[in-house]
């Protein structure tokens, strides 16, 4: 079992805050970052700022992030490859080196960068390469996508003390770069768990998985006092 035990997985939380001191549907064009972030501020808005993810089919980290205190909205997409504006059906062949990846929009003041980070790496199996269970390709790699130095810093130091205290049985191998473009995925993507409950890969995959995580982070959950 690549997990030790749940006591240890709230072990690597805690350290992390000491460091700190083939589915089906339809295919419709996805839009950039950018184009999604062109409003014109009111000056009533919260300061978000971002976390960039990739731990697997996006499903998933989608319905796992949007149970934290402090996440304001989770967005599915593909970033890291070199075509652009990608469909589903593209990345799913492997062949444009996207990831499938969440940008996750949340309060600092309620939850930090360091905890987000704290659940990237017990919600997936960071030792899989290209890979997460029965998801294979270089789209469901493991991957930060850090958005200015400070991430890049956090995501190193965490990554290198996981590895040399050996938390898990094989070595982290997530891969760690900067921020690109990010092609927000088709709209039949955004918020699926929540939607789709009863698609087979919800039940058997999504699921468990994400029973798992709010175990592990109860008491970070929105519907926990």
């Amino acid at each position: 079992m690549i997990y030790r035990t749940l006591k240890h997985t709230v072990l690597l939380v805690l350290l992390l805050q000491l460091t700190a001191c083939a589915q089906d549907g339809k295919y419709e064009k996805s839009k950039t970052f950018s184009q999604m972030n062109n409003a014109k501020p009111t000056g009533n808005e919260k300061k978000l700022e971002v976390a960039t993810f990739a731990a697997g089919c996006f499903w998933c980290v989608e319905a796992q992030y949007q149970q934290l205190k402090g996440v304001e909205k989770v967005e599915s997409g593909y970033i890291g490859g070199s075509v652009p504006n990608p469909t589903y059906k593209q990345v799913c062949t492997g062949n444009t080196g996207h990831a499938e990846a969440c940008n996750i929009y949340y309060d600092p003041s309620i939850i930090s960068y360091d905890e987000l980070l704290a659940a990237f790496w017990t919600a997936h199996d960071p030792t899989q390469l290209n890979r997460q269970g029965n998801d294979v390709g270089t789209q469901y790699r493991s991957a930060i996508f850090y958005h200015n130095d400070e991430q890049k810093q956090k995501a190193e130091d965490y990554k290198r003390k996981l590895n040399e205290e050996k938390a898990y049985n094989d070595d982290v191998v997530t891969e760690i770069s900067p921020y690109s473009t990010f092609y927000k995925a088709e709209d039949y993507h955004q918020n699926y768990y929540n939607d789709n409950p009863s698609q087979g890969y919800c039940v058997f995959v999504v699921k468990p998985k994400l029973d798992k995580f709010k175990k592990v982070f109860a008491g970070k959950l929105k519907d926990s006092k």
